[in-house]
């Protein structure tokens, strides 16, 4: 993975609710919980496209990989995803 997250960006979002203190590499901690999630994802992903006999992991692979492990777990990191974004 060659491109880096925006930190600029993600700090800016980390820090909208003033309330709260923000180390300073909270935003790189968001980033590898960010990437953890997504590894574990893909892995899943793989695991149930090969139970299904498909040489490729689908979209209906991932999404049915997140329906079953719970929302709350990916949730998070899709939220993180559209801050990097």
């Amino acid at each position: 993975m060659s491109k880096k997250a925006p930190r600029a960006a993600l700090k800016l979002h980390m820090k909208k609710n003033t309330n709260i203190r923000i180390g300073k590499n909270a935003d790189l901690m968001a980033q590898l919980n960010l990437l953890v999630v997504l590894h574990r994802l893909a892995e899943e992903s793989r695991v149930k496209a090969f139970e299904e006999k498909s040489a490729t992991i689908k979209v209906h692979h991932v999404r049915a990989v997140a329906k079953s492990s719970g929302a709350d777990r990916f949730s998070m990191a899709a939220y993180e995803y559209r801050c990097l974004m």
